[in-house]
């Protein structure tokens, strides 16, 4: 697939060939990779709360014994001692349920049981959403407010790497030129969120904006635009709930090329090789000794004959 390198102003300076954006698009694998990603805080109590305190084994439970809790309409469960002046009602229940400041019977773990996805499915996955970021449709259904209009032009966008040195006022006005219709969805607008989710900890909302890909040597900040890395970009930045408006810069097409596309190629090109039956092999090689054994004997023999 070609794909077009653009300056600043919009315009093409060449061309380059690529097999970044031919995988198929296989929106199960990247569902399944974005649900994996998903990252949360585990909620659960302090290990060992309400345990921290020397209240089992204090008071003994034997039957007519001096000094236990027996006659006293005490229930068995573990105590800690209050004081220590006298021994009757000097103690309080601790440690289980029922009691104050006991443990909870049965809190949340805190365990996390995270998906586990295999190497080359999450290769696949990463080469399927750029794919899928490349398709002009798919991004439309992704933003409604393209969902209506006519937009021409021709994803991926790949600019130089000039670009990532403008500062943001010269970088927001190159955008225009470059993106064109799509401007309008690039910088993220934040706005206070209707309902009662305010007083959730979510006052605000933003779409999602553009991502800008650059390569590992390449760092800027845009205020309103998400900036990722070759190395730190994953599938969810590209394809969650739908694919994402993407531009890449040039290091960063060709960043993505040694990671995703000289692996794959080594791959393909490797031969297999045919399997040997090792007992075959073992029998060959038997025979072979054998062979030069029986050999030997007869000249010994032979020459033997002509001495006598």
């Amino acid at each position: 697939m070609k794909i077009q390198i653009l300056d600043k102003t919009g315009k093409k300076i060449k061309e380059k060939e690529t097999k970044l954006f031919e995988e198929p698009i296989r929106k199960d694998i990247i569902a399944k990779v974005v649900e994996a990603e998903k990252s949360w805080q585990p909620w659960s109590p302090r290990f060992r709360a309400g345990m921290d305190r020397s209240a089992s084994g204090n008071v003994t439970h034997r039957r007519h014994v001096w000094k236990t809790d027996r006659g006293r309409g005490s229930p068995r469960i573990p105590k800690k001692t209050m004081w220590r002046r006298g021994t009757q009602f000097s103690w309080e229940g601790a440690i289980i349920p029922s009691t104050k400041g006991g443990r909870r019977a049965h809190p949340p773990k805190g365990e996390v049981n995270d998906k586990k996805i295999n190497k080359k499915e999450l290769l696949k996955a990463l080469r399927s959403a750029l794919s899928y970021v490349g398709n002009l449709e798919e991004v439309k259904k992704k933003y409604s407010t393209l969902s209506e209009k006519k937009i021409e032009g021709k994803l991926p966008f790949v600019v130089e790497s000039k670009i990532v040195n403008l500062n943001t006022r010269d970088f927001l006005e190159s955008l225009k030129a470059v993106l064109g219709d799509l401007n309008d969805v690039a910088v993220q607008k934040k706005s206070v969120r209707a309902g009662i989710g305010k007083m959730r900890g979510r006052k605000y909302k933003k779409n999602a904006g553009l991502l800008f890909v650059v390569g590992n040597s390449e760092d800027t900040k845009i205020k309103g635009i998400d900036v990722v890395k070759t190395n730190e970009l994953i599938v969810s930045d590209l394809a969650s709930n739908g694919a994402r408006l993407v531009m890449f810069s040039e290091k960063a097409i060709e960043g993505l090329e040694k990671v995703l596309m000289d692996g794959k190629e080594r791959r393909e090109k490797k031969v297999k090789k045919e399997r040997v039956d090792k007992r075959k092999v073992k029998k060959a090689k038997t025979k072979k000794i054998n062979s030069k054994a029986k050999a030997k004997k007869v000249k010994g023999k032979v020459e033997v004959k002509k001495d006598a």
